[in-house]
């Protein structure tokens, strides 16, 4: 073997579709989420028969399926029919009712919205929606500043199926009665994946986005492991894509074990993305706890109030319980000791934990 044998020339590249490595790309095949899909079909389905679907609320931890099932399900209705809209929003992007109402108009295909009230963008969308049901996604709901678009919705479009998708499980706990009365939704969970599943998934991406032969397996077998132990799909996307790019930075025809440890240690780089989507108050809640790790949550609140915190202790509460479910934060209750009843709030389990890597 000639010693430039191994060596990328130029213009080639490990990647065959990088795409299919985005944690929202649709394959062909969705494998161990057929109870949902068929679940999230059988709700859409009676919009095919000329009446009103059922709503359907879709909870699960992150990186585990939740969105890629939704938008595998739309797809499969896009090529059987034209005689529904599918309309996808994400509430991270779109998070008011005025900002969603927009969308929704632009994805129906009316583009004239500038200077046009809620009101008017609502009327718009229910004339689409007169002749053509329609199937209305909202992903990250949690996200949402407001509600008043789903209440708009759920009380003027007669023919319609809405999904919710969320991480937290709760969060329609919060959700106000005149909305919640009309939703009625099917509860959908997602599990998380097991180890073994997590490797499946992340060989069938790999199949889809890198050349044939471009992977050792120790070295895939690394990656797996680590989205396995997390049971984070994401995870496992994102390690494929960077010792990707180390070996092609290596000008390297084959993805070693040495390129794999080298994206192994920017995995919290990717924790830390997932906490700069946080918004403004939620990080500063994270902050707090950086600072105070092991504190207890009312000598927490009270930092949080004196650094500009707005929330009340109630709201503050929750913040906590959704970063102590996305993995950020590790919380403990304590009971008859001296004080009484309290709750010590750790920081940073997930981003340990990967470091340990």
């Amino acid at each position: 073997m000639g010693l430039f044998d191994t060596a990328l020339k130029e213009g080639e590249s490990l990647f065959k579709n990088e795409d299919a490595l985005d944690y929202e790309f649709v394959p062909k095949e969705l494998p161990f989420r057929e109870n949902q899909q068929h679940t999230l079909a059988n709700c859409i389905k009676p919009l095919l028969q000329g009446r009103n679907g059922r709503n359907v609320f879709v909870y699960g931890a992150p990186g585990i399926g939740k969105t890629a099932a939704t938008r595998w399900v739309l797809k499969e209705l896009e090529e059987s029919t034209d005689d529904v809209h599918t309309l996808y929003i994400n509430c991270w992007q779109k998070n008011t009712t005025f900002k969603i109402f927009e969308e929704l108009c632009h994805l129906l295909g009316y583009k004239f919205t500038q200077n046009k009230h809620s009101e008017e963008l609502l009327t718009v969308i229910k004339n689409y929606t007169l002749k053509k049901p329609a199937v209305f996604v909202f992903d990250e709901i949690d996200k949402a500043e407001d509600l008043d678009f789903l209440y708009a919705l759920l009380n003027d479009i007669y023919k319609k199926a809405l999904v919710l998708i969320t991480n937290y499980k709760n969060w329609l706990d919060d959700v106000e009665d005149r909305i919640k009365s009309r939703l009625v939704p099917e509860v959908l969970e997602f599990a998380a994946y097991d180890s073994t599943q997590t490797k499946e998934i992340l060989k069938q991406r790999m199949g889809y986005a890198f050349v044939p032969g471009a992977w050792q397996a120790d070295a895939f077998s690394l990656i797996a492991d680590k989205a396995g132990e997390l049971r984070d799909v994401r995870v496992g996307l994102y390690l494929l894509r960077e010792a990707g790019l180390a070996a092609e930075e290596a000008s390297n025809r084959k993805i070693t074990l040495e390129h794999a440890q080298k994206a192994v240690t920017k995995i919290t780089d990717f924790v830390r993305k997932d906490a700069d989507q946080l918004d403004g108050d939620t990080q500063l809640v994270l902050t707090v706890v950086k600072e105070q790790s092991g504190g207890r949550i009312g000598d927490l609140f009270k930092t949080y109030t004196e650094k500009g915190g707005q929330g009340a202790y109630k709201t503050f509460q929750r913040k906590i319980d959704k970063l102590n479910k996305s993995g950020f934060l590790d919380v403990e209750k304590i009971t008859g000791g001296k004080d009484g009843t309290t709750t010590l709030v750790k920081f940073a389990i997930k981003e340990k934990r990967l470091d340990e890597f």
